[in-house]
């Protein structure tokens, strides 16, 4: 499971947020998961409980925004959001697209103390 190597990524992160800005705790992190980005929130979650202990983020609030795939399309210049893995144009239908979000992992924000 490769959510276990990202929490620990997260929390050298966050380690390093808390040395740079001069605070004791992280109280809050908030991560953004796109759906295609092969990452399982519920594991990452799990895997987030689990080590966050004895770490800056002893206490923290752990939340995941989950983000949708958001094409842009070619045909007819618009940008949409996919609501089911359907990788066409919701507008024209067509398959001219590129797909603009929803394929990464990002650490979005982070509440210090």
């Amino acid at each position: 499971m490769h959510e276990y190597s990202i929490v620990q990524s997260l929390l050298e992160s966050c380690e390093e947020h808390v040395k740079d800005n001069d605070a004791k705790e992280v109280t809050k992190v908030i991560v953004k998961i796109g759906v295609l980005s092969g990452v399982e929130p519920d594991l990452l979650q799990t895997a987030f409980d689990t080590f966050k202990e004895h770490t800056v983020c002893n206490d923290a609030q752990f939340i995941i925004n989950h983000q949708k795939v958001v094409i842009e399309c070619f045909d007819c210049n618009t940008t949409s959001t996919l609501e089911k893995n359907d990788f066409c144009c919701p507008i024209c239908e067509s398959v001219k697209i590129k797909v603009i979000d929803g394929e990464d992992m990002y650490l979005m924000s982070l509440e210090m103390n």
